[in-house]
């Protein structure tokens, strides 16, 4: 009976990922995914919150199989983490995660705080796809500013002692990408390059988006800068998405990777507007 159990839940599991897996037809949906989190304002709290994100992706993605890479990492000057900047590798990726963009609330009483007060903390995650080398993106050299400079945190007797680290900034859009994960400073330079390609790309066709005004009030709100998603620690336990309204009571499991019904629920949801969009 017990082997029976499991066969079915696997089985339901399976089915489960290939509904999603369906509803991931759109352009680039097949790709690895680049995914940065920045801490936004309130200091150690804020900067523990990303750490926390962090961890949550991470743990997912585990879970579901992908491999990942963190290239690069600012930590805090007491914890957690400044911003960070991490390849998620596997079919789909950037599918599941294109949901995760925006920004994340968390509400909690403060590790920080001696007075034990409630502290309300917000992160923005972007995600955006690692393109084949089949996509071509023009960028003029002249354009970037390159610096070598040394990498911080755990990383070998090569840390702090030579100039492995890369941070490019594309001048005319002021986009800046950096890695210091890797000791060659010319696999750092690539996968910076690599990551600038895919930024310039997303910001070209957000562009023409705009122009064409095909994104509604809804789509908007699933973009960049909207905050989608509450994470309330206390007085009680609760996991908000606010675009499809799901809801999870056990946040510690949404917080351990468990963010499955949110992204299925955002995948439901852009399938249908783009249903009615289409009609």
């Amino acid at each position: 009976m017990d082997e029976l159990i499991k066969r079915v839940s696997f089985l339901d599991g399976l089915l489960n990922k290939y509904e999603i897996e369906r509803m991931l037809g759109n352009e680039n949906d097949k790709e690895n995914a680049i995914v940065y989190i920045n801490a936004g304002a309130g200091g150690t709290e804020a900067q523990d919150w990303v750490e926390m994100l962090l961890r949550m992706y991470l743990k997912w993605a585990e879970k579901e199989k992908f491999e990942t890479e963190v290239v690069d990492l600012l930590q805090g000057e007491e914890a957690g983490v400044k911003s960070v900047t991490f390849l998620v590798k596997g079919p789909y990726a950037y599918g599941y995660l294109k949901c995760e963009t925006g920004i994340h609330r968390l509400v909690r009483v403060s590790p920080f705080d001696a007075n034990n007060r409630r502290h309300t903390s917000f992160a923005s995650v972007y995600a955006y796809p690692e393109l084949p080398e089949s996509i071509a993106v023009d960028i003029n050299e002249e354009d970037l500013k390159i610096d070598t400079f040394r990498s911080s945190g755990p990383g070998g007797q090569h840390v702090n002692r030579t100039e492995s680290a890369i941070r490019i900034t594309h001048m005319p859009t002021n986009i800046v990408v950096q890695c210091q994960n890797e000791r060659s400073q010319h696999k750092n330079k690539a996968i910076a390059m690599a990551i600038l390609k895919s930024r310039l790309y997303e910001l070209e066709k957000k562009k023409q988006e705009e122009k064409m005004d095909t994104l509604n009030k809804e789509k908007k709100d699933i973009a960049w800068g909207s905050q989608i998603r509450s994470y309330v620690l206390h007085p009680y336990k609760l996991v908000k998405d606010h675009r499809t309204k799901i809801e999870e009571h056990n946040a510690d499991a949404v917080l351990d990777g468990g963010i499955d019904p949110f992204i299925k629920a955002c995948l439901l949801f852009l399938t249908f507007e783009q249903k009615k969009e289409d009609n």
